[in-house]
């Protein structure tokens, strides 16, 4: 039942409540990990938002994804500078505020399809130095765990970027590379799923996620290669992906939990 209403729920929530909740109290490694890993995330769901908001779909609800996500990659570059062990990391921080400072720019022009070519290069370099500085995180943590959270944490990326690649799609915007780019982000997120689901350091808590996590993958999928109307089907894949994303994004905190440091 738990599963049945999830699903259902996602069309009338979508963007109803803000999807991270604020934390507290000194940062460990694992959070660090979590977090970087987040503004990869957060890097391609901004431009879905801007992408929705270009092509009018659900434009007052794509402000507030957009704004909630803007607020939410600031702060967090802002926590993330508290725990910045080594030059490689301090380095990597201020890479991704250089790169934050372009994309921030670009955002906030008018949403037309001239500005969208705009954010979705600013995007795709805000989001090479996030995964950078997520790496050197891991690295430090120096564990399985923390492999696990970065793995789980880059899912949440995927589910945004193949959203993204498939609403730019409908803006009229096609080439063989976005295509390609989906098509990998559909490949990295099966690879990576079914890694997670082998894992021997899985909990029984984790495992009820992955269940969840595989369910809401087939709903994505599906809404993916849908054959809808232009409208419909950009709606499926917009709320889908925020569906996933959710679920990945409260699985990538529970490994977090077993990253000591």
């Amino acid at each position: 039942m738990r599963r049945r209403n999830f699903v259902l729920g996602a069309l009338s929530s979508f963007v109803a409540r803000p999807l991270f909740a604020a934390e507290s109290g000194a940062m460990s490694l694992g959070a660090a990990i979590n977090k970087a890993g987040r503004q990869r995330m957060l890097s391609q769901r901004m431009a879905k938002a801007f992408t929705m908001l270009v092509l009018g779909a659900m434009p007052q609800k794509a402000e507030v994804l957009l704004e909630q996500s803007r607020r939410l990659f600031e702060s967090q570059l802002a926590e993330l500078a508290s725990i910045a062990p080594g030059e490689a990391i301090k380095g990597a921080l201020l890479d991704l505020e250089r790169a934050w400072g372009g994309y921030r720019d670009v955002l906030g022009r008018p949403r037309t399809p001239e500005n969208l070519r705009l954010v979705l290069a600013e995007s795709d370099r805000t989001l090479r130095a996030a995964h950078l500085l997520t790496g050197l995180y891991e690295k430090q943590a120096g564990s399985t765990a923390g492999h696990l959270v970065n793995i789980s944490g880059r899912q949440r990326m995927l589910s945004q970027r193949m959203a993204k690649c498939f609403l730019v799609e409908q803006s009229g915007i096609v080439s063989e590379a976005l295509r390609g780019e989906l098509d990998a982000a559909r490949r990295d997120f099966v690879a990576a799923l079914r890694e997670l689901n082998q894992a021997p350091e899985n909990t029984p808590e984790i495992r009820v996620e992955l269940e969840l996590a595989n369910t809401q993958w087939l709903f994505f999928e599906q809404a993916l290669n849908g054959r809808e109307t232009r409208e419909l089907a950009v709606r499926n894949v917009a709320t889908t992906s925020e569906r996933i994303l959710e679920v990945m994004d409260g699985l990538t905190g529970r490994y977090e939990k077993l990253v000591r440091g």
